[in-house]
């Protein structure tokens, strides 16, 4: 049985649906922490490999959940308007969406990965390294973008606790095959970063299963006899999917643009950046759950034309934003050091991760802002804009504002506070144009 969000509490909606989300997400990042960390037992070039082959994983990801997430606005919006039959139709067909989609990224990546790492001046038994990570986890690739598709479906229907359970236990399962696989034992060989990508998609294969399962016992599943292929579904798909898709790739090249930029200080200040993001996205953590929650209230509201409880969402989800950005702001910067030096005893690495910390851990609210109105504009089908703000936030103006960086030699410290001014202006701008949009709607009802 589906959870009807057109009715009741927004703050208890909001809770249902984040809190559970949150707890998976953080064991997702702790799984991620969890391969930034074996990676650096290994060793330096190890965990850089890991830090440099991430804006090639994220495209993965990029691709995967901003296509999901228009499924999830599909059906949400499906069953806020009780067509129950057309949100079983959406959702099957993305299912087989998300399997043609899996495998052409796994091709298209395996033959880019060796050319992009070239371009950032990977080279030698560096290169290698990040080759026998990046191009398993390209093998895996149609895990990962089923898993996000199957849940875009659970999401929609109201629940994030199968995730929550995937994640957690994946956790678990990632600590002991990444102890085995990169130390050796009961007869396996130490595998290197090669054995952390295995293990992920071993773990990935298992979580995909388990979904399935899950999305097969509801309700609204039952009859799939009814299955039929409807191209027309895949192009609703893109259409609504290509804004939020190109939005997280366009934040792949965003990452891939600075490890190009930063890659001339040193391998040294590339894992710095790679372990300075998994800190980061610790104090994210509770502003993906939020995230995840607007997006299903906002679209099942959407189709319902409940445009004061759209609003009384995302005021909501900022106050709750607000509280968290600062406990997650204040904790990171008393313990940036001692974070730090879990993954690296390098003294330049620490010194590195820890300056990028102390800055750009104040954007934390500014994030939530960014991720709560791009998840209303996806809600309410007004996915335009997305595309135009990641062209300028994580393309154009980095591009320029890097760029002249270079040409005039500026310090390290002058890339971190440059992320800084380019997210915070995207935030502003951001809240602007989603309530204006908003604004519309409610005068069109």
């Amino acid at each position: 049985m589906h959870v009807d969000l057109t009715v009741g509490d927004i703050n208890k909606h909001l809770k249902s649906l984040a809190v559970p989300a949150s707890i998976g997400f953080l064991f997702h990042t702790m799984y991620n922490i969890t391969d930034t960390y074996f990676a650096g037992l290994i060793s330096t070039e190890s965990l850089s490999a890991l830090s440099i082959t991430f804006a090639i994983f994220f495209m993965i990801v990029a691709v995967g959940a901003g296509m999901s997430e228009a499924v999830t606005s599909i059906v949400g919006n499906f069953l806020g308007d009780k067509r129950r039959f057309s949100a079983r139709r959406s959702a099957l067909n993305s299912i087989v969406f998300a399997l043609i989609l899996g495998f052409f990224i796994t091709i298209t990546g395996l033959s880019l990965t060796p050319t992009l790492l070239g371009y950032v001046g990977v080279s030698g038994s560096y290169l290698n390294e990040s080759l026998s990570y990046i191009d398993t986890i390209m093998y895996g690739a149609i895990f990962f973008v089923l898993s996000f598709f199957i849940n875009a479906i659970l999401n929609a229907l109201g629940d994030t606790i199968s995730f929550r359970n995937v994640l957690v236990v994946g956790f678990f399962i990632n600590i002991i095959l990444d102890a085995w696989f990169t130390l050796g034992g009961l007869g396996i060989e130490p595998m290197g970063v090669f054995g952390i990508a295995l293990a992920t998609v071993i773990i990935e294969a298992l979580g995909t299963l388990y979904l399935f399962y899950r999305l097969a016992r509801m309700p609204l599943f039952r009859k799939m006899r009814l299955f039929r292929l409807e191209i027309a579904t895949f192009k609703e798909i893109i259409t609504h999917g290509i804004a939020p898709s190109l939005n997280l790739f366009l934040m792949a090249i965003g990452i891939y643009l600075v490890t190009y930029f930063v890659a001339p200080f040193g391998k040294e200040a590339v894992a710095a950046y790679g372990v300075g993001m998994r800190v980061e996205q610790v104090a994210l953590l509770p502003m993906i759950g939020i995230n995840i929650a607007v997006l299903a209230i906002v679209s099942q509201n959407n189709g319902a034309k409940r445009y004061d409880r759209v609003r009384s969402t995302i005021y909501k989800s900022l106050q709750s934003s607000a509280v968290l950005s600062v406990i997650g702001v204040v904790a990171i910067l008393l313990g940036a050091e001692q974070l730090m030096r879990i993954f690296s005893e390098d003294i330049a690495v620490i010194e590195m991760g820890v300056r990028y910390l102390q800055i750009n851990i104040l954007l934390l609210f500014a994030y939530a802002v960014i991720f709560i109105h791009i998840a209303l504009l996806q809600g309410i089908k007004q996915t335009k804009f997305i595309f135009y703000i990641s062209i300028l936030r994580q393309l154009l103006v980095p591009i320029l504002l890097f760029g002249m960086f270079m040409m005039y030699e500026f310090k390290l410290e002058a890339y971190w506070w440059g992320i800084f001014a380019i997210n915070l202006f995207a935030a502003i701008f951001t809240r602007f144009y989603s309530f204006r949009r908003l604004k519309l709607l409610e005068a069109d009802k």
